[in-house]
């Protein structure tokens, strides 16, 4: 296309209808990156009663597609910067279609996990390059605001999203007209998507410059080897088979460190290193970084422990526990919204640190949540309209207003050349900080677990000895009540120190996140040509 043409083409009303597709074709990818780390979560049982898993691997079928994406995301977001971020783009959705494909279609337990990993390929690829697309593609000021809150919303909300659409998909046996199984569907939705997605990207979204012949292989190998070495001890830390002092565990995470270290050492030599070090030295990204870390690790701990108590405790079905996490997908939305317009008149601080706050109080509000640990035990249930829906609403407003300046501080005045290393680092930060905060609880939960757990059992053990025994049916009865209000006063432990988590991040944001709410609106950062 002409330069005239394309100064025609960003003065009319093309331009808009040009910005929107570019903006739903990121969004979607990012939703369906981030969603399929939870929409297999509920379709586990079925996996394993249907490819005859064991208990061990089954845990596989969500770590393994958590290990290759971020693990793989420094290099995927590096390999945007050197090769063309549209490229790599479509790349990465092609990769994630391909492997859903493999995996909805998948005979035995090892296609499975490696289609799994693949995805996790795919979305490191694709993830990184969808938010270094938004610099390129949106002019600096509002519409790069909106399409950032739009794509931080995609982020937030798309973990709720799984758990709505993986339970609704499970149900689906059989509804195509031939006999496929439900939770193949939790994959096979992919393909169509991703492959579309790809097939639009060359209409919609610009390229960047290439800069072939400078990829730090020494770098890529010892940056990602580090970080699956932590992200899988983070992982393995969290399990209660295993823990912080496994001896597997601990000699993953030393590996994943000294490898780091070696790695950042031999960035800080080579000509054209994977992670420039002048990345980490703004100190407003730096900020953007740690909060970002912090925040996603709090907020894991209310998926993971809500929804199970919601449906162990609540009694949900699985379906029925998704639709319950509609109002935060809602609330996120509406809160991206306005802190996208609120950025242009208020320093991101002060939107980032108050919508911390807020999620911190919901995170708080949740760890009041009731139970009893008396014997013998008595049902106690928290409501979900009174207990539960008004905290969904405040961590989903909390979470919008956060998640939106932090993303734009993050890449804020990036070289053009280091957009896609920057949302690479971005990326990491969330993934590794999520694993990292959701290890931290479950560790913290499991000891609250086995306490209470032994202090009803001799409670038990003196109730039964002083007493006509109680029945089958009583004991039965008991233990479920029993187990049920433990795993409440293990959740609300969890809740609380990701609401100090929260608190952290908050603290972060307003004392170093420095950056004025006119550089936003005024940064003269390149829009790529057509």
């Amino acid at each position: 296309m002409s330069d005239a043409a394309t100064s025609a083409e960003r003065t009319g009303t093309g331009t808009t209808r040009h910005l929107g597709w570019a903006l739903v074709l990121i969004s979607v990818a990012q939703l369906m990156v981030v969603l399929d780390g939870t929409i297999v979560n509920i379709a586990l049982p079925y996996i394993q009663s249907d490819l005859r898993i064991s208990e061990a691997n089954l845990t596989w079928v969500v770590t393994g597609y958590a290990l290759a994406f971020g693990s793989l995301l420094l290099l995927g977001g590096r390999l945007g910067d050197l090769y063309g971020r549209r490229r790599i783009f479509m790349t990465g959705l092609i990769v994630f279609g391909v492997a859903s494909l493999l995996g909805g279609l998948a005979t035995n337990e090892g296609l499975l996990l490696a289609a799994r990993a693949l995805q996790g390929l795919g979305a490191a690829l694709a993830s990184p390059a969808a938010l270094a697309l938004i610099t390129t593609t949106f002019p600096a000021g509002p519409k790069r605001n909106r399409a950032f809150a739009v794509y931080a919303a995609m982020s937030g909300a798309g973990a709720a999203v799984g758990l709505l659409l993986g339970g609704w998909l499970t149900g689906l046996d059989g509804v195509l007209g031939f006999d496929v199984e439900g939770w193949r569907l939790t994959l096979l939705i992919n393909t169509p998507i991703g492959l579309a997605a790809a097939f639009l990207a060359p209409r919609f979204l610009a390229e960047s410059e290439s800069h072939h012949g400078e990829l730090d292989l020494v770098g890529a190998v010892l940056g990602t080897l580090g970080l699956l070495g932590v992200v899988y001890g983070v992982s393995r830390a969290g399990e209660p088979d295993h823990g912080w002092t496994d001896p597997w565990t601990l000699a993953s995470l030393g590996t994943g460190v000294l490898l780091l270290a070696v790695f950042l050492a031999v960035e800080l030599r080579v000509a054209n290193p994977l992670l420039p070090a002048r990345v980490f030295l703004n100190r407003t990204r730096a900020a953007s970084f740690a909060a970002m870390f912090l925040a996603p690790a709090a907020m894991f701990a209310m998926f993971f422990y809500l929804s199970r108590y919601i449906q162990v405790v609540m009694d949900y079905s699985p379906i029925r526990a998704g639709v319950a996490f509609l109002p935060f997908c809602a609330g996120i939305v509406v809160a991206a919204g306005l802190a996208s317009n609120l950025v242009n008149r208020v320093d991101p601080r002060y939107v980032a640190g108050v919508g911390t706050l807020m999620a911190a109080g919901g995170l708080f509000g949740f760890s009041r949540i009731p139970y009893d640990t008396s014997f013998p035990p008595t049902e106690v249930q928290a409501t979900y309209v009174g207990d539960l829906l008004p905290f969904i609403l405040l961590m989903a407003l909390g979470m919008g207003a956060t998640f939106v300046p932090l993303t734009l501080t993050a890449v804020h005045r990036l070289r053009p050349e280091e957009t896609g290393i920057g949302s690479g680092v971005l990326n990491t930060m969330q993934q590794v900080g999520g694993a990292l905060g959701l290890s931290v609880l479950a560790t913290m939960a499991s000891g609250v677990f086995t306490e209470r757990g032994e202090e009803l059992a001799r409670a038990a053990e003196r109730a039964m000895a002083g007493g006509p025994r109680p029945t089958e049916a009583q004991l039965a009865a008991m233990e479920t009540v029993g187990a049920n209000q433990v795993f409440a006063e293990g959740a609300t432990h969890a809740f609380l120190v990701g609401a100090v988590m929260m608190l952290a991040a908050s603290l972060v944001t307003f004392i170093f996140l420095r950056v004025r709410h006119e550089e936003l609106a005024t940064e003269d950062a390149p829009v790529a040509s057509h």
